[in-house]
């Protein structure tokens, strides 16, 4: 069943993936030629549509090679979007190259381009709207998929918590075999009547293994069943727990090995990307908040004796010391080197808490960012003293100095900043490096902008 409503569902997913590129052309040529009157003398609407009824097998056949059609039932909506969006990119120099051969050089590069981004927009609007509907159909009892789990020690507990805090995923328990069933169970892994000693009420769409190290013996002849019977299989080693989010699979001939910390700022290109994108945005909030930080200069030299600007030794990439700088909010103390701020601090001045309130005090980090000490986005950079304990105390601590330490981050929009739990600011870091992309560095930006820039701290 499960099988049959995905195919349908990916027909229509296609079908209307198609039908959207029509009214998006459509809708282009309007904006370009009727609302902001393009110039006379460009080729027809019917030249662009053609052009698009050309694009179709090229979508279907695109979107089903990035993966557009498979079920991301677990995958979060930004996987999905990121994927359409290289998808897009690519058809729009398509159609691009298909009017160059064509040698039609009265093409309006702006309708093509108000189609690139409104069909992008419309696709994944719909996209969207289809999420939010299968996740009702899911949560009132349709479209399940039913699950044969394979052992019941902690990756198995893991895995029955995670599907009972996401119901709107539609993972339903068809049944459980303990290692003790396990040998004479999946002998008979299709046959419901076989099986019903065992807790299973229908035939499984998946079977999940998660038997633990000790059970390891297990694991053969239970593959060997699954494949057999034709049903989809899926592993929960036993050391799950300390695999990344998406492990990497490097081979020294029939030898598998899993690279625990390969991470995707490890590529060039996407490093890169995040150098250009952290200096232009720096330069560009810093002529933005010039006024402000002129502003927040006087008011903290005014505030109390010492200098405007507090520089602290944090901890950065690869564990290399650099000088973070802040305005000064508190008083000159002794403790400023080893001293880790509250909420309500008494070394605080009543302006320096007023800054810290609206997060300006942290305006000079963007000089951070342009000399390449820091990101826009990632994990907070801590003072020595502190990494020196939490290396010890805290699992993977250290993972967060692999990439450049950031003015606002993942910990930060969930709420984990100052004094906070360390614990889950690390977890959320570590998410954060393992998952990282441009378009989630974007959305952590814009989480910032809503609810990260004013804080806790108490102005009294």
């Amino acid at each position: 069943m499960i099988k049959e409503n995905q195919r349908t569902l990916n027909q229509i997913n296609g079908l209307t993936d198609v039908l959207m590129l029509f009214p998006s052309m459509v809708l282009a040529y309007i904006l370009r030629f009727y609302v902001f009157q393009g110039q006379p003398g460009h080729i027809g609407l019917s030249y662009y549509l053609w052009a698009v009824v050309i694009l179709a097998p090229f979508v279907w056949l695109l979107y089903g090679l990035m993966g557009l059609y498979e079920s991301f039932r677990s995958k979060n909506f930004l996987t999905e979007f990121s994927l359409l969006l290289r998808s897009n990119t690519i058809l729009f120099l398509l159609i691009l190259a298909f009017f160059f051969i064509y040698k039609e050089f009265h093409l309006s590069r702006w309708t093509l381009l108000a189609f690139f981004l409104i069909a992008t927009c419309g696709i994944t609007l719909k996209r969207w709207l289809l999420r939010r509907l299968l996740r009702t159909f899911r949560e009132r009892g349709y479209n399940l998929k039913h699950v044969l789990l394979v052992g019941c020690g902690e990756q198995a507990r893991g895995y029955l918590a995670a599907l009972q805090q996401n119901p709107a995923l539609g993972y339903c328990l068809a049944g459980y075999l303990a290692p003790r069933d396990t040998l004479s169970g999946v002998r008979y892994l299709g046959s419901y009547a076989a099986l019903s000693h065992t807790l299973v009420r229908v035939r499984p769409d998946e079977v999940v293994i998660a038997l633990e190290a000790a059970e390891y013996d297990y694991l053969a002849p239970v593959i060997a069943a699954c494949e057999k019977d034709g049903v989809k299989v899926s592993l929960i080693p036993f050391y799950n727990k300390y695999l990344p989010a998406r492990p990497q699979i490097d081979e020294i001939g029939s030898v598998s090995l899993v690279n625990l910390r390969r991470i995707p700022l490890d590529n060039i290109g996407n490093a890169f990307v995040k150098r250009v994108v952290d200096i232009v945005g720096s330069l560009c909030l810093i002529v933005l908040s010039a006024p402000l930080m002129l502003f927040a200069a006087i008011g903290v030299k005014l505030s109390s004796p010492g200098p405007i600007l507090f520089k602290q030794e944090r901890v950065g990439l690869h564990k290399q010391p650099f000088y973070m700088y802040k305005f000064r909010s508190m008083r000159v103390n002794d403790t400023q080197s080893t001293g880790w701020s509250t909420n309500a601090d008494p070394r605080k001045t009543k302006f320096g808490a007023f800054i810290r309130k609206f997060s300006i005090d942290e305006l000079p980090q963007f000089f951070n960012v342009l000399r390449g000490e820091m990101s826009l986005v990632g994990p907070r950079p801590e003072l020595p003293f502190f990494v020196e304990q939490f290396k010890e105390s805290v699992p993977l601590y250290m993972v967060k100095h692999q990439v450049r330490p950031g003015i606002t981050g993942w910990a930060q929009v969930n709420g984990f900043r100052g004094d906070t739990s360390i614990k889950g600011r690390i977890e959320h870091d570590i998410y954060y490096i393992e998952n990282w992309s441009l378009l989630f560095d974007i959305k952590i930006l814009f989480l910032t902008l809503s609810r990260g820039l004013i804080n806790s701290e108490k102005l009294g």
